[in-house]
Protein backbone atom coordinates (compact mmCIF):
# COMPACT_ATOMS: atom_id res chain seq x y z
CA UNK A 1 0.00 0.00 0.00
CA UNK A 2 1.49 2.95 -0.92
CA UNK A 3 1.99 6.17 1.47
CA UNK A 4 1.01 9.74 0.81
CA UNK A 5 3.39 11.68 3.40
CA UNK A 6 1.84 15.88 2.68
CA UNK A 7 4.16 18.33 4.45
CA UNK A 8 4.13 22.38 3.83
CA UNK A 9 0.79 23.53 5.91
CA UNK A 10 1.20 26.63 8.08
CA UNK A 11 -0.67 29.86 8.76
CA UNK A 12 -0.02 32.59 6.08
CA UNK A 13 -2.15 35.70 5.77
CA UNK A 14 -4.22 36.83 2.78
CA UNK A 15 -2.06 37.84 -0.56
CA UNK A 16 0.85 35.03 0.90
CA UNK A 17 2.03 32.00 -1.07
CA UNK A 18 2.87 28.45 0.04
CA UNK A 19 3.75 25.54 -1.39
CA UNK A 20 2.33 22.04 -0.54
CA UNK A 21 4.42 18.99 -1.39
CA UNK A 22 3.22 15.21 -1.14
CA UNK A 23 6.00 12.51 -1.28
CA UNK A 24 5.12 8.85 -2.20
CA UNK A 25 6.29 5.68 -0.38
CA UNK A 26 6.85 4.41 -4.02
CA UNK A 27 7.37 4.76 -7.47
CA UNK A 28 3.59 5.55 -8.80
CA UNK A 29 3.38 8.55 -10.65
CA UNK A 30 4.42 6.54 -13.69
CA UNK A 31 1.00 4.87 -13.99
CA UNK A 32 -1.44 7.43 -11.84
CA UNK A 33 -2.75 10.56 -12.24
CA UNK A 34 -2.47 12.80 -8.82
CA UNK A 35 -3.96 15.37 -7.00
CA UNK A 36 -5.29 17.78 -4.17
CA UNK A 37 -8.35 17.83 -2.12
CA UNK A 38 -9.31 20.26 0.15
CA UNK A 39 -11.84 20.03 3.23
CA UNK A 40 -13.21 22.42 5.64
CA UNK A 41 -15.14 21.42 8.84
CA UNK A 42 -18.60 20.52 8.45
CA UNK A 43 -18.27 20.15 4.31
CA UNK A 44 -17.33 17.91 1.95
CA UNK A 45 -14.10 17.03 0.63
CA UNK A 46 -13.93 18.96 -2.86
CA UNK A 47 -11.39 18.58 -5.70
CA UNK A 48 -8.44 21.23 -6.00
CA UNK A 49 -6.42 20.25 -8.37
CA UNK A 50 -5.00 17.10 -10.54
CA UNK A 51 -2.13 15.92 -12.74
CA UNK A 52 -1.62 13.26 -15.09
CA UNK A 53 1.14 11.04 -14.91
CA UNK A 54 3.39 12.25 -17.37
CA UNK A 55 2.54 15.80 -16.33
CA UNK A 56 1.69 16.90 -19.70
CA UNK A 57 -2.29 17.80 -18.68
CA UNK A 58 -3.38 19.77 -15.22
CA UNK A 59 -7.08 20.23 -14.09
CA UNK A 60 -7.72 22.94 -11.69
CA UNK A 61 -10.73 24.41 -9.86
CA UNK A 62 -12.35 27.39 -10.77
CA UNK A 63 -12.06 28.72 -7.43
CA UNK A 64 -8.08 28.59 -7.90
CA UNK A 65 -7.66 28.62 -11.47
CA UNK A 66 -4.84 31.39 -11.52
CA UNK A 67 -3.45 30.89 -8.26
CA UNK A 68 -2.57 27.66 -7.63
CA UNK A 69 -0.71 25.27 -9.68
CA UNK A 70 0.19 21.33 -9.64
CA UNK A 71 3.43 19.66 -10.54
CA UNK A 72 4.89 16.53 -10.26
CA UNK A 73 8.31 15.48 -9.96
CA UNK A 74 9.07 11.99 -10.95
CA UNK A 75 12.26 11.40 -9.84
CA UNK A 76 11.44 11.90 -6.38
CA UNK A 77 8.07 10.81 -6.58
CA UNK A 78 6.33 14.08 -5.29
CA UNK A 79 3.71 16.17 -6.66
CA UNK A 80 3.58 19.83 -5.40
CA UNK A 81 0.59 23.11 -4.93
CA UNK A 82 2.01 25.91 -5.40
CA UNK A 83 -0.36 28.30 -3.68
CA UNK A 84 -0.33 32.08 -4.31
CA UNK A 85 -2.59 34.56 -3.35
CA UNK A 86 -3.92 33.05 -1.07
CA UNK A 87 -7.52 33.87 0.53
CA UNK A 88 -9.36 33.26 3.71
CA UNK A 89 -11.89 31.37 1.78
CA UNK A 90 -9.08 28.56 0.91
CA UNK A 91 -8.31 27.45 4.45
CA UNK A 92 -8.73 23.98 5.02
CA UNK A 93 -7.43 20.64 5.11
CA UNK A 94 -5.88 19.84 2.02
CA UNK A 95 -5.38 16.47 1.02
CA UNK A 96 -2.66 14.77 -1.83
CA UNK A 97 -4.23 11.90 -3.84
CA UNK A 98 -3.54 9.19 -5.76
CA UNK A 99 -5.91 8.46 -8.29
CA UNK A 100 -6.56 4.76 -10.16
CA UNK A 101 -4.61 3.51 -13.23
CA UNK A 102 -6.69 5.16 -16.15
CA UNK A 103 -8.64 7.74 -14.33
CA UNK A 104 -10.29 10.69 -16.40
CA UNK A 105 -12.35 12.44 -14.32
CA UNK A 106 -10.85 13.35 -10.91
CA UNK A 107 -13.54 12.64 -8.39
CA UNK A 108 -13.46 11.79 -5.02
CA UNK A 109 -14.64 7.85 -6.38
CA UNK A 110 -11.70 7.40 -8.37
CA UNK A 111 -8.65 7.93 -5.50
CA UNK A 112 -7.19 4.99 -4.15
CA UNK A 113 -5.02 6.30 -1.78
CA UNK A 114 -5.12 10.07 0.58
CA UNK A 115 -2.46 11.82 2.61
CA UNK A 116 -2.99 12.39 5.87
CA UNK A 117 -3.92 15.69 5.44
CA UNK A 118 -1.93 19.24 6.18
CA UNK A 119 -3.76 22.29 7.67
CA UNK A 120 -3.93 25.85 5.37
CA UNK A 121 -4.96 28.94 7.62
CA UNK A 122 -5.59 31.86 6.01
CA UNK A 123 -5.64 35.00 7.83
CA UNK A 124 -7.10 38.03 6.50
Amino acid sequence: QVQLVESGGGLVQAGGSLRLSCAASERTFSSHGMGWFRQVPGKERKFVAAITWSGSSTFDADSVKGRFTISVDNAKNTVYLQMNSLKPEDTAAYYCARFMPGTYYYTLDRVDAWGQGTQVTVSS
